[in-house]
């Protein structure tokens, strides 16, 4: 064999070497995993979320509390799987502002996980954990010296490669398929600009195949699906395609979706109901008014046929957070109907939990297939036979009541009350309790006119209750309407939101400079304060049109404050805010603009990709909103109040403006002060609020990314600061005299 055709050889190996690792490592078998779930009661499996445990070298109480309540809670619940989705560890310094990796953090995490595994007693590889956007502050690249996920996380240390992973639970002929999927910025900026989730194609891709492993099994079992993640998907961004996860998840027609990441602050109705079909502007692709999304059409006997086209929909349930909320939530799956209780160790440690499995909350049912199967009489409405709870509890309970109320009185009166059996078996996994009841007699057009609660009494003699729910056999929703932070993380899709938001803001705030500009250059004559003051008689809305045209005309009559603004808006539009370093450790600096981040180690041939957005629109959009709108209005405020003051001096005194200057200085002064003296104040007061705020910018953006406002952000810091301390200069007595 001569040279030529050993290094043909040589190649042909390497190259096929490389084709089967490539593929060994795309293999879904490596990421899926199949557990037999045992014992009884055979009809239901159940799973623990937690989310958001944020552990801190600076708030060591969060890991002392986990270590104290969870692996007693899990013992006591035995879950089929731990979920624990995202942020595990907080990422930040003792001020708030730092944001990057701590591996003495990661440290803790793992020593704190392996003392809940061999505490609770429970099986190491049902734990699963997926990565939040603290756990990838300011890691440029996965798997690299500062990304301590796949070295201290949980996945890491089970080697579980990839970031889809699925386990399907396999009880009694039914199928739970979970899964899990890490949506993190493949290069980790520092945060606050470190926000959402940025799923790929490829990710998609994966969840699709896992999601759809059992669509063509031919035993024909049931298949129940729930994913896990970190974001919501209003704080999920679209593909470089425009695809996005909810397009996956309405395709598979998922259960429900469990994430974190926004923690119980701003609600605890932080659940959505997606369902397929395009709204006019509510469709989600903008923003989703209620919880419920759009309207729910008829059920009828005519599409209960096999060959009638449903309508895809699942439910997303934030979780809330362990930080500060100490949450633990515990779904389950009861012959497809799925259902949780949030559990608060706030308070201390629970010695009895109890979770209703059957029937459902009407507020958090499905809202079609529910619907769907009353109506068709399908074969999970075998399943309502009885009334079905979980009780999990450290002491023997001796008794289990079903209480149901009817609220047609407008009062809770009790039509039901009857003691649940509690099911017995060899290698019993959990206490399920039953009760026989005649469902059909609850079948109601309100959703909430009846309410079920469990009570449970233990051997002590304590009782303890499930909270009070609605529910309807019906498959009708109850109504349940977001609070106004809700539906702003909630209701909002900040991804699609924020390019139509900025350009609204610039549009605006160049309207506000260029046309006044073009009415005083085409009409110097009559855009003046005498010629409008007529005007200014009476509240009604042309005299309140006439009062704010007045205030913007007089701004570009201050030549050089108004040219400073407007150079500073076409700064910001054209050029780099800010320098800064944007990972953990790192020697060459970023810059910023509205588009993105700019990383030099991301240089190719096309030029530097922008990253990290739409995070930067927390950035982006509070300094266009905040501080720069409002410094144009609070400058040509003053610009307004310089002039009326003015005109109004000269009608009392009768001079010519001329004269105005042989007048006493001091005398002038005193007239300053006492007319119009409030207006002046809160127009101080304005700015000095607008300087405060910011500052605060300023100093966040300073720390988070190590950057000197001298050198490295020297327009974006003082250019408001110097236009505002002119402008009050401008504007004070001597000036106006």
């Amino acid at each position: 064999m001569d040279r030529e055709e050993k290094w043909g050889v040589y190649l042909l190996a390497a190259l096929l070497l490389s084709l089967a690792s490539a593929t060994a490592a795309s293999d879904p078998g490596r990421r899926r995993s199949v557990i037999e779930v045992e014992g009884e009661p055979s009809s239901v499996v159940w799973v623990v979320q937690l989310s958001d445990l944020h552990f801190s070298i600076f708030h060591p109480e969060r890991a002392r509390d986990f270590k104290r309540y969870v692996p007693a809670a899990l013992a006591m619940i035995n879950p089929c799987l731990v979920l624990i989705t995202g942020d595990l560890t907080d990422g930040k310094s003792k001020d708030l502002l730092t944001m990057k990796q701590e591996e003495s953090e990661w440290i803790e995490y793992q020593n704190v996980i392996e003392d809940v595994v061999e505490r609770s007693g429970l099986n190491e590889k049902i734990f699963y954990d997926v990565r939040g956007n603290h756990d990838s502050f300011g890691v440029p690249e996965v798997g690299g010296a500062y990304d301590f996920y796949q070295k201290y996380g949980i996945n890491a240390g089970l080697r579980r490669e990839g970031n889809v992973h699925s386990i399907t639970l396999q009880n009694s002929g039914w199928k739970h398929l979970f899964v899990g999927f890490d949506s993190t910025m493949e290069i980790g900026l520092r945060g606050p600009t470190n926000l959402f989730g940025h799923p790929t194609d490829r990710l998609l891709a994966d969840i699709d195949m896992e999601l759809s492993q059992w669509d063509d099994d031919i035993t024909n079992s049931a298949v129940t699906k729930i994913a896990f993640g970190h974001f919501p998907l209003s704080f999920s961004a679209l593909t470089d395609t425009g695809r996005s996860l909810k397009d996956v998840f309405l395709n598979h027609s998922l259960s429900a979706y469990l994430c974190g990441h926004l923690h119980t602050r701003f609600g605890k109705n932080l659940k959505r109901h997606h369902q397929s079909g395009h709204h006019f502007l509510s469709s989600g692709t903008y923003y989703q008014f209620n919880i419920h999304q759009g309207t729910l059409d008829n059920v009828n006997s005519e599409k209960c046929s096999n060959e009638s086209k449903s309508t895809n929909e699942f439910w997303e349930w934030e979780m809330g957070d362990w930080r500060k909320s100490r949450a633990m939530r515990i779904v389950a799956i009861d012959s497809g109907h799925v259902s949780y209780v949030d559990v608060d160790f706030r308070l201390g440690s629970k010695d009895t939990i109890i979770l209703p499995t059957f029937p459902v909350d009407s507020r958090f049912m499905q809202r079609i297939s529910s619907s769907h199967d009353y109506i068709c009489q399908t074969k999970r409405t075998l399943s309502y036979a009885t009334v079905r709870a979980l009780v999990f509890s450290r002491t023997e309970i001796v008794t289990v009541l079903a209480k149901v109320y009817d609220t047609r009185s407008g009062s809770l009166s009790l039509v039901l009350d009857s003691t649940m059996r509690k099911l017995e078996g060899n290698g019993t996994r959990g206490d399920m309790y039953t009760v026989p009841w005649n469902w059909r007699a609850f079948a109601d057009p309100s959703p909430d006119r009846y309410w079920l609660q469990i009570e449970a009494l233990d051997i002590y003699g304590k009782s303890s209750y499930s909270q009070l729910m609605p529910f309807s056999i019906n498959g009708l929703n109850k109504k349940v309407s977001w609070k106004w932070k809700e539906f702003f993380v909630m209701g909002c899709q900040w991804a699609s939101i924020y390019h139509p938001v900025l350009w609204s803001v610039l549009s605006l705030l160049f309207s506000l400079l260029l046309i006044p500009q073009v009415f005083l250059a085409c009409s110097k004559k009559y855009y003046t304060y005498k010629y409008l003051s007529p005007g200014f008689s009476g509240r009604s809305l042309r005299g309140c049109l006439t009062r704010a045209c007045w205030v913007l005309i007089e701004l570009p009559k201050m030549t050089l404050i108004w040219s400073g603004i407007l150079l500073y808006v076409l700064y910001l539009l054209l050029f780099p805010w800010f320098f800064g370093y944007v990972f953990t450790e790192s020697h060459s600096m970023a810059y910023m603009t509205y588009r993105g981040w700019a990383v030099p180690q991301l240089n190719n041939s096309s030029g530097l990709p922008y990253i990290g957005v739409p995070d930067v629109m927390v950035v982006v959009l509070p300094h266009l909103c905040f501080v720069v709108l409002p410094t144009i209005l609070v400058i040509a405020a003053m610009a307004a109040e310089k002039t009326a003051y003015r005109t109004h001096y000269l009608s009392l005194s009768g001079k010519k403006e001329d004269d105005l200057y042989k007048e006493s200085k001091k005398h002038m002064r005193h007239a300053s002060f006492c007319s119009g003296c409030w207006m002046r104040k809160l127009l101080l007061l304005v700015c000095l609020v607008i300087l405060w705020k910011h500052w605060k910018h300023c100093r966040a953006l300073v720390k988070a990314y190590d950057m000197n406002p001298f050198l490295h952000s020297p327009l974006y810091c003082f250019t408001i600061p110097v236009l505002l301390i002119y402008a009050i200069y401008r504007t004070s007595s001597r000036w106006n005299l």
